[in-house]
């Protein structure tokens, strides 16, 4: 298996694009505050499967995969800042938000899975 096979991964990186292509339009201050933490954190997501795929030992890429759950989480909350400071439409909310939860419940299963 390659990694550009894993459902998880490309389901990260689509977020990660997904998030570049909001924060590109913003100004520069939104981008400066919010946005290069926003973009960085969706970004990680994808990187630290990446990371993990790419190690030898279980536990090794275990906690990457560790840290890719976490970047969802933070994900979420600059999605929350940025529905708050009105950057990002209820629609564009309502779209991220439902997929970092589907892939966070489809990181668990992957994690779960490859652990035995």
């Amino acid at each position: 298996m390659e990694l550009k096979d894993l459902e998880v991964y490309n389901e990260a990186k689509e977020i990660g694009q997904i998030v570049w292509d909001i924060v590109i339009k913003w100004d520069y201050f939104q981008k400066d505050t919010i946005g290069k933490q926003y973009v960085k954190a969706a970004d990680s997501i994808a990187a630290n499967i990446s990371e993990g795929f790419g190690r030898f030992h279980f536990a090794d890429s275990k906690k990457f995969y560790y840290y890719s759950r976490g970047s969802i989480f933070e994900t979420i909350t600059w999605s929350e800042k940025a529905l708050e400071r009105k950057l990002i439409s209820p629609d564009e909310f309502e779209i991220l938000n439902n997929k970092l939860n589907t892939l966070g419940r489809r990181l668990n299963n992957f994690i779960k899975k490859i652990g035995h």
